[in-house]
């Protein structure tokens, strides 16, 4: 299936994953102080998106790892849940292992792999989703699934349900209109480094945007946050240089205080650049402001590999990094 398909099949994709949630009854329960997620790519971000959706209801620390590693403070009563969508990701399954000797409550989202055998063979909650994607492209499936692992545990209401299903709502009535302005973004975006600006509570948004644009449009790119790039980043900008084009993630409530940081720090910005654009996502809670925002970014990766003429599946590179890593 083509990426171009993969990305209009979002909100189906939800869909289905909620369905496969709801099936979801966790086998083991213990008192759980916090919780890890560890998982890379495609697979891991939705961890770090997850995080911050939940960070206010949440009573217990939600870390993320991207490593071979995991934190020190793992142990009996933390909740680790390993997502890999293929289910053969090294680092996860190293981080996977180091979590089996701290004696974790341990729970698998992928969809088959090694990952799949070790937690059907230790009896691991798991849950499966459809596999055979690019992992980027399976985001609605494995990220919808942290919400219910994370409520079938006990450690969020059900709101999370009637949000995506009003993400989806949103963004089926939003398709046209996004496919349309993302299609202009892109064309401007062209031949430019982009450099993306959220505000802090989104940068898991804005790493996925970065994220696609690397692998589907080809393209190097940066992100920051506010109002942090605001006491470091910001002095960069010292020198015009028509080759960036900055690209700000807003919503209507973000803080009062960065929202006018971003509108001072976007009239700095002209004065070296005279690409500057707002994605200003819709939707009521944040849960689907964020998955507005990611669609209008996997949206906007794929014009910007029609417009280079490339391949938005292809990943070669990684493909012979695996290949080399296979041979030590």
């Amino acid at each position: 299936m083509l990426m171009k398909e993969h990305i209009a099949g979002f909100t189906r994709h939800i869909l289905d994953a909620m369905k496969i949630g709801e099936s979801f009854s966790p086998i083991h329960k213990r008192e759980i102080r916090n919780i890890l997620v560890t998982g890379l790519g495609g697979s891991g971000i939705g961890g770090s998106i997850v995080s911050q959706i939940c960070d206010s209801e949440l009573k217990i620390p939600f870390s993320v790892s991207k490593d071979y590693f995991i934190p020190g403070f793992v142990n009996e009563h933390t909740l680790v849940i390993a997502s890999s969508y293929s289910g053969n990701t090294e680092e996860t399954l190293e981080a996977l292992s180091a979590a089996e000797k701290k004696g974790a409550l341990i729970a698998c989202v992928t969809s088959g792999g090694k990952v799949l055998e070790i937690a059907k063979s230790k009896n691991y909650d798991h849950i499966v989703i459809p596999g055979g994607m690019p992992p980027r492209s399976a985001f609605g499936y494995s990220a919808t699934q942290l919400f219910y692992v994370l409520n079938k545990y006990g450690l969020i209401s059900t709101a999370f349900v009637t949000q995506l299903k009003n993400a989806i709502a949103l963004i089926d009535a939003e398709e046209a209109n996004i496919m349309g302005t993302s299609a202009s973004l892109a064309e401007k975006l062209m031949g430019k480094i982009p450099a993306i600006y959220s505000t802090a509570s989104y940068e898991g948004v804005g790493i996925r945007f970065r994220q696609q644009i690397d692998e589907n449009s080809k393209m190097l790119c940066w992100h920051h946050v506010f109002p942090e790039m605001n006491h470091n980043e910001l002095v960069g900008w010292t020198t015009p240089n028509d080759d960036i084009a900055v690209v700000f993630l807003r919503n209507n409530d973000d803080y009062t205080r960065t929202q006018k940081r971003m509108d001072l720090c976007k009239e700095i910005f002209k004065k070296y650049t005279p690409h500057v654009f707002e994605i200003w996502s819709k939707g009521e809670s944040q849960l689907e402001k964020s998955f507005y925002l990611i669609h209008y970014g996997d949206w906007v990766s794929w014009y910007l590999s029609e417009l280079k003429n490339i391949d938005c599946s292809e990943v070669k590179v990684i493909d012979y990094l695996k290949g080399e890593l296979s041979k030590v």
